[in-house]
């Protein structure tokens, strides 16, 4: 009986390892490309193949779980990232060393045509495809921001009239069929490759076979002959002509790759990314045995995968100014920027009751003048802000160096005692023994991840003195708020000290008790950890019956301060020993909007300020906790210098911190990994 029981086990362990694993189902939108992705599933049988007629039909595939994966542009990435579907790129195209996971969008003429690109009204006009970045979205948003299209609105008619009116004729796959957008095409004038002049190569033939005076809007990632090259220029901005290969010089915008989407599912993500990665003999990138066609399911320039950073969506992708362009083209009507409400995003609960207290006392006859969107995480409050659903927030330094990195920019900052600067501390019991010398083996108290005195300024100087990225061989466990849940970096936190199972627990934000300065203090205060790296003022915040219940029994004597190669001095002595001069908390907003912010903020610091003139509202005062919003040690906002980048607010020491720091992976949140993805959306 034994015998047979464990052979039925074996049989089933066996049967067990024998599945096949699920296949990745791949979306094709014409024959040429099943016939590639057939031709792939016989040497790759990772893989299987789903037709269905075209893009969108494929992005409703892949929502419905019927299909799993498929490339696209720009501009399909964007309707694919829309609520309706929520799909996110997880792989980008990689085009080589010139252009990376970008390419240049470009309009190509015949040499001698003699018209540059404010003589277009009335030429003809060859696209990719409607709605496709290089090929519609970019050209079209390109000559709208010229005044050489006229077009007053969506609300009035859509863009594709416009653009019908300013062109004679024009191939446009995509477009409704009859339309002067069509009448340049071939075949059905559908965006698949049963219209010949699809895509990028179809627009190409398309101004190649027909009469001198078209014009196509593509990508120059295609091959020409130096013959070929020699036929063709490039129409540049400023109204001058360039040759084929100065497109680094002369193009309408550099924009980010195409890229494989999937639903938001991690695992799945990965298996897609495994799977491509297996693929050993089959040309994924070239569409050479399925000519005419081109570029199917991946683009021929493309010389490999990259895998994008992980909660990349649709518009951490694109970019900010790509999603602007994308969304000033779409037939409905734009939400106007209309409402002249500011919109202050809050972190976590405490702060969101903060805000609304804020709203209601700052109420005019005509209404609320601000809401309060809020978020989890600064991270979230970030995106909200790039997104435009939000419109500012107070920031510590290393959250300012992400806002850089993703586009925002610091429009006032936070004076303390006369000073926008502060002094990062490292802090211990003076009972414990602990020196900076003997720290290593300790446990660590940390305002957040990512921030300026409790994360980026130590670390740095541990990771100069170490050389070694994983800091927990350093420390042995403590808590740092936004920390991998399973990290030793978690283990000491409290969350909202509400249970066992405290889904806050270790969160960037004010439910996590240890979260922020006098967190981290309090960490200490509590024996959670030997070291508080925190502000210098705060152990006097919180000390010696200053600051909330849990401090009532502080003693300010009984703490210290350590620095490298100095003896523990005390708490008051921090101009001798500190780890860095670190600027203030900054106030971060979009660079279009930041008279707006700086008006608002002056305005209301004189009602609701230190001294202002309305004792109702405390802008720099937290009943509900510490810190909120504001820090409460704030004395006045003051305005940066207009055009000043968040490098020059942050100065040359901290970014040098910030780039030693930086070359720890592992320090680098996932939006800012998104934002410095693409060489193309960096421009600070």
């Amino acid at each position: 009986m034994k015998t047979l029981l464990l052979v039925a086990l074996l049989g089933c362990l066996a049967a067990v390892f024998a599945a096949p694993a699920e296949k990745v189902k791949w979306c094709v939108k014409s024959e040429q490309e099943l016939r590639k992705c057939n031709d792939l599933v016989a040497k790759a049988p990772a893989f299987s193949c789903v037709k269905r007629d075209n893009t969108i039909e494929c992005i409703i595939a892949i929502k419905a779980g019927e299909a799993d994966a498929i490339t696209l542009d720009g501009g399909d990435i964007y309707v694919a990232g829309l609520n309706n579907y929520d799909l996110h790129p997880i792989i980008a195209e990689d085009y080589g060393t010139t252009s990376e996971t970008c390419y240049y969008a470009v309009a190509v003429v015949k040499k001698g045509s003699g018209f540059n690109i404010r003589d277009l009204r009335g030429k003809k006009s060859c696209h990719t495809g409607l709605g496709k970045s290089a090929g519609w979205n970019i050209p079209v948003g390109t000559l709208l921001s010229m005044g050489l299209i006229q077009w007053s609105g969506a609300e009035d008619s859509p863009v594709e009239e416009a653009v019908s009116n300013f062109f004679s004729a024009s191939c446009a796959p995509g477009a409704p069929r009859g339309s002067k957008l069509c009448e340049l095409c071939r075949g059905d004038c559908s965006r698949s490759h049963s219209e010949p002049y699809y895509d990028y190569g179809g627009a190409f033939q398309s101004s190649e076979r027909e009469d001198w005076r078209r014009k196509t809007f593509e990508s120059l990632l295609f091959t020409l002959s130096e013959a070929e090259k020699d036929k063709y220029e490039l129409l540049c901005k400023d109204n001058t002509r360039a040759p084929i290969d100065n497109y680094q010089a002369c193009h309408l915008v550099k924009v980010p790759a195409h890229a494989v989407v999937t639903r938001k599912d991690p695992q799945l993500a990965q298996r897609i990314w495994d799977s491509l990665q297996s693929v050993q003999e089959f040309n994924l990138f070239s569409s050479a045995s399925y000519a005419p066609a081109k570029n199917l399911m991946f683009k021929d320039s493309t010389t490999r995968l990259v895998q994008v950073p992980p909660n990349t969506d649709s518009f951490l992708y694109l970019g900010a100014e790509y999603m602007t362009t994308v969304r000033s083209l779409k037939k409905e009507p734009i939400a106007a920027a209309s409402s002249s409400a500011l919109r202050w995003c809050a972190v976590g609960a405490t702060e969101t009751q903060k805000c609304d207290a804020w709203v209601i006392n700052s109420m005019t006859e005509s209404g609320a003048i601000m809401g309060c969107p809020n978020a989890a995480t600064v991270d979230g409050c970030l995106k909200k802000i790039m997104r435009g659903e939000a419109d500012a927030m107070a920031v510590d330094g290393g959250e300012a160096y992400t806002a850089g990195k993703c586009g925002l920019v610091p429009v006032m900052v936070e004076q303390y005692d006369e000073a926008s600067s502060y002094y990062a501390v490292a802090v211990v019991k003076k009972s414990s023994g602990v020196t900076w010398e003997n720290l290593q083996g300790k446990r660590s108290c940390h305002t957040g991840i990512g921030r300026t005195a409790g994360w980026n300024v130590p670390m740095g100087l541990i990771h100069k003195q170490t050389g070694d990225c994983d800091f927990s061989k350093f420390f042995s466990e403590g808590c740092a708020p936004g920390a991998d849940p399973s990290s030793v970096f978690c283990k000491k936190c409290a969350g909202s000290g509400k249970g066992v199972e405290d889904e806050s627990k270790c969160k960037a934000s004010s439910i996590e008790q240890y979260y922020g300065y006098a967190g981290a203090f309090r960490c200490l205060v509590e024996g959670a950890g030997d070291v508080a790296f925190i502000k210098h003022t705060i152990v006097d915040e919180n000390s010696n019956g200053n600051g909330p219940a849990w401090a009532s029994g502080v003693n300010k004597d009984d703490y210290q301060l350590i620095c490298p190669n100095k003896s523990p001095v005390p708490v008051s002595d921090y101009l001798s020993c500190h780890l860095a001069l670190v600027p203030a908390h900054a106030i971060v907003t979009r660079p279009e909007i930041r008279g707006k912010v700086v008006d608002f903020l002056q305005d209301q610091q004189t009602k609701f300020g230190t001294s202002g003139s309305d004792p109702s509202f405390k802008l720099f005062q937290s009943e509900l906790g510490r810190n909120l919003l504001f820090k409460d040690s704030t004395k006045c906002l003051q305005e940066i210098p207009a055009e000043t980048s968040y490098k020059q607010f942050l100065g040359p020491e901290y970014m040098g911190a910030m780039a030693s720091l930086r070359q720890c992976t592992d320090s680098t949140s996932d939006l800012e990994k998104s934002c410095t993805f693409h060489s193309c959306q960096q421009k600070n």
